[in-house]
């Protein structure tokens, strides 16, 4: 039986994207050669590894069996390179991340550069989706997350605080006021997230201490699927938008948001690095944990931007 690692690799990473396309733009590809190395490890193996439909691939039965064995050899000898760059203090192989968008593109990405500036035999593969992925299934690493966390089946570990703030462009506030209540804030209009239940309610702190959060319904103008476009709509005056300090720092710091309602104080929306307890962290993991932690400076990084409330 002959096969190439590179075969190997190329099959895992289809898998991981979802599609031969976004594969190959993992790998920075032509869809060609990674249609080629995929067909070659089939035939190598004897065995047809994929289904594939216009919405993308999924193993077969023997093709995730592969994946699994492929993906923890693959881990070892990643592992098996960190052992020998240990002692001289560098990091080694793949790190595979998945994070949301905003986060990624703004905050995320810059503090990864400078990691692998210092770490050249380091490399990443970095997936920025809004939409939470299987971070197990997908054969991640490491996942970023913000806001609370239910999956009890991941270890997490915050990064950063991030306060959630009501924002409004200048010239909605001028033309509707700023609410004081969550009554008057139910009855302004408001920019939703669609990655989110349908009712569209946000969640403010409690008025004392002990008690449960206190919810609003709200009445959505326009519903997104991004942060960023959020802001954005917000910025257009199209109504009230809830979102993380981080997303809105510097739209506050540049005047185009306000801090629409002072008075209420949403819940807010930590930053975390999760991964599967079934997945113990390498030491490039710890590592990038780690440096995620003071780079990010507890939210200061962003915090640090966003005028102090009168």
């Amino acid at each position: 039986m002959e096969y190439k690692l590179e075969d190997i690799e190329t099959y895992l990473a289809v898998v991981e994207a979802g599609s031969v396309s976004a594969g190959a733009l993992r790998l920075n590809l032509a869809k060609s050669v990674v249609s080629e190395r995929i067909a070659r490890l089939e035939r190598a193996l004897g065995a047809k590894l994929l289904h594939r439909s216009s919405q993308g691939v999924t193993p077969t039965d023997r093709g995730a069996d592969y994946y699994q064995r492929s993906r923890a050899v693959l881990d070892q000898l990643d592992a098996a390179a960190e052992a020998i760059s240990e002692d001289e203090g560098t990091l080694a192989g793949l790190l595979r991340i998945a994070a949301p968008m905003s986060f990624g593109a703004r905050w995320l990405g810059p503090a990864l550069f400078s990691l692998l500036r210092e770490h050249p035999q380091l490399s990443v593969a970095l997936d920025l989706d809004d939409r939470r992925v299987d971070l197990l299934a997908g054969g991640y690493d490491l996942g970023i997350r913000s806001g609370r966390l239910a999956d009890s089946s991941l270890v997490a570990k915050r990064l950063a605080r991030s306060r959630v703030i009501v924002c409004g462009s200048p010239g909605y506030v001028a033309k509707h006021g700023t609410p004081t209540t969550l009554e008057e804030l139910a009855q302004h209009a408001t920019i939703g997230y669609s990655l989110v239940p349908a009712d569209q309610s946000w969640q403010f702190e409690p008025a004392r201490k002990g008690d449960a959060p206190r919810t609003v319904a709200t009445q959505c103008r326009i519903v997104i699927n991004n942060g960023d476009a959020m802001r954005e709509a917000a910025i257009a005056g199209l109504g009230l938008v809830v979102l993380p300090s981080f997303i809105v720092a510097d739209a506050l710091r540049a005047g185009t948001l306000l801090d629409a309602a002072p008075a209420l104080r949403p819940i807010g929306s930590d930053v975390w690095a999760i991964y599967p307890h079934s997945r113990h962290p390498s030491r490039k993991v710890r590592v990038l944990i780690e440096h995620l932690r003071k780079a990010f400076r507890d939210g200061a990084l962003w915090e640090d931007l966003i005028p102090s409330r009168g």
